[in-house]
């Protein structure tokens, strides 16, 4: 963990975000590092399957990972990851990646072993990040994938967005205890030991948790049921509870980004959001969340390893992908050229 936090911080660097559209070039300066043969493993069309192939799981990827690149190009993609995040979102995502080797320790497996590999995270840039059409990228590798789409120089899309956490506390060496996902657990069992009974009955819809979180790595997420307790039915230190778990998730990304989100979920009702619970309501036992509304799902599930595995997704059920924007973008488009 330490080598590995050392080499991370190296790579990261002061950089100055361009004044209108820092995602882009970041993404350029990244492209300009690699050479043709690089460039050509990590560059796909727009419109290619390639961007919906999504997953957390290790598998064979896609684009070009830490080991391909050397400091200068590993430098310029560590710089389009901070500059697509939040200052949150950022040391999130970064915490998840450097916990392959405490993985890789935890599960006594030699240090050169690649199937927990923080070195194995694959960068995939999907479209001309320089032309005026809508281009993404994604990072991707164990219990990390975000996926992120641009139009007119703005993210409109970050989701699906997973984060996971193997260990999720960890029990070894110097940052013994550490969670890298620690406010996603913490305010989860603050709001659903804060119900009532009455409110209990409602919210807990099975007293086991699922293995996994139900929507996996589905290209398309959907409304699950039953909805739990709502939002209207949570007293106002219980509603502030669950706006707070759900500022969580949703500022992992850059700001302008989240606040387009937020302001959507706000358009949508949060009177309509729902806290549902499955599982023990304590640490350390298996335990399932989530939070959902008319275009929002979340999903939390920590049950395997003795629950303490967590996974983590964002949905949302209208623009994953930015579909529901791409339709009005090309609609309109389509429209000023006839």
């Amino acid at each position: 963990m330490a080598i590995f936090r050392i080499w991370i911080l190296l790579l990261i660097p002061l950089i100055g975000h361009a004044q209108h559209h820092p995602v882009r070039d970041a993404a350029v300066r990244f492209l300009e590092t690699l050479n043709e043969e690089l460039r050509t493993r990590a560059v796909y069309p727009y419109a290619d399957a390639e961007r919906l192939n999504w997953a957390f799981v290790p598998r064979a990827r896609n684009g070009i990972s830490f080991h391909d690149m050397n400091n200068q190009q590993a430098n310029a993609a560590i710089a389009l990851l901070e500059v697509s995040m939040s200052v949150q979102g950022f040391k999130k995502a970064t915490g998840i990646i450097a916990l392959q080797d405490i993985l890789r320790q935890v599960e006594g497996r030699n240090k050169d072993d690649t199937y927990r590999d923080p070195l194995k995270y694959y960068f995939t840039i999907f479209g001309d990040p320089r032309s005026t059409e809508p281009w993404g990228w994604r990072i991707e590798g164990h219990h990390l994938s975000l996926n992120f789409t641009s139009i007119n120089g703005e993210i409109q899309a970050a989701t699906p967005t997973f984060m996971g956490a193997n260990p999720a506390t960890i029990p070894i060496g110097l940052d013994r205890g550490k969670q890298v996902l620690k406010l996603e657990t913490d305010l989860g069992f603050l709001l659903v030991n804060s119900l009532s009974p009455t409110q209990l009955k409602k919210a807990r819809f099975s007293d086991r948790a699922f293995p996994d979180i139900i929507t996996g790595n589905n290209r398309h997420a959907r409304q699950l049921e039953p909805a739990g307790i709502s939002y209207g039915e949570l007293d106002d230190h219980q509603k502030k509870i669950l706006l707070n778990l759900l500022d969580v998730y949703v500022e992992n990304s850059q700001q302008g980004f989240s606040k387009r989100l937020m302001e959507k979920i706000r358009q949508a009702g949060i009177e309509n959001l729902s806290f549902a619970w499955a599982g023990s309501l304590q640490p350390g036992e298996g335990h399932y969340y989530r939070i959902q509304g008319p275009t929002l799902l979340i999903e939390y599930d920590n049950t395997q390893n003795n629950a303490n595995h967590a996974h983590t997704v964002v949905r949302d059920l209208t623009n994953d992908f930015a579909e529901d924007i791409l339709r009005e973008h090309y609609k309109s488009h389509h429209e000023s050229t006839q």
